[in-house]
């Protein structure tokens, strides 16, 4: 996944999740930040952003906020980029894949893919993660009963005949392993843990990340 034109700018504050105080070039400008998820530990006054220029004049905003500084690391967090590095990375895991179809309704649920792989139909959940502490990355950094919904739903899935995934992109490179924050949200922690010994594929991969893309990389470990 590539981006168009990208700019540097200075992190200064964010007054609601969906917009960024962000200096450019001398002047503060009010960017659309790309991730609704708390990512505290992410935009701190003074870290290093970058920012899309959007091609639509008639834009409230002008850029989009999409990757940061974190010391060394340089994290994507635009959360539209997980699903799209994802369906370049599905072909790795599900050889043979003939068939990949985004946003697709199981019962109350709606999966990021279904996919048809050397006779395997499957549900694929997929889920960006942005925290990361000392080398560990985890999800999520926040409650999510959507998330617990999604892994419920994974597993009717697999009851009723299907094979199902939950595929974690971590966005940034050179990690340690992956694992659920059972402190932040216990439950999640649970219900992947249930997942997986009910036959759901786990898997993780972290990304090769610079200011104007994000690729899929490596397969990261998964502890559980």
């Amino acid at each position: 996944m590539t981006y168009g034109k990208i700019l540097a700018g200075t992190f200064q504050a964010r007054p609601n999740r969906f917009i960024a105080h962000v200096e450019v070039g001398g002047r503060v400008e009010v960017c659309h930040v790309k991730n609704t998820g708390r990512c505290r530990e992410l935009l701190v006054e003074g870290a290093t952003v970058y920012l899309e220029e959007s091609a639509n004049p008639s834009r409230k905003t002008r850029f989009d906020l999409i990757a940061v500084e974190k010391g060394p690391r340089l994290i994507n967090m635009d959360s539209q980029a997980p699903n799209k590095v994802a369906a370049e990375y599905l072909p790795r895991l599900l050889p043979g894949l003939s068939l990949l179809r985004p946003e697709v309704k199981f019962g109350p649920s709606r999966f990021d893919f279904y996919a048809e792989a050397a006779g395997g139909r499957w549900f694929i959940e997929v889920k960006g993660v942005t925290l990361e502490e000392d080398g560990v990355v985890l999800f999520p950094d926040a409650p999510t009963q959507r998330g617990v919904k999604h892994l419920h739903g994974l597993c009717e899935a697999m009851a009723q005949g299907f094979q199902a995934m939950a595929l974690f992109v971590v966005q940034m490179a050179g990690v340690r392993y992956f694992t659920p924050n059972a402190h932040t949200h216990p439950e999640f922690a649970q219900a992947l843990c249930r997942a997986r010994a009910q036959g759901v594929r786990v898997e993780a991969v972290d990304c090769a990340v610079a200011p104007g893309f994000i690729l899929p990389g490596r397969p990261v470990e998964v502890r559980l």
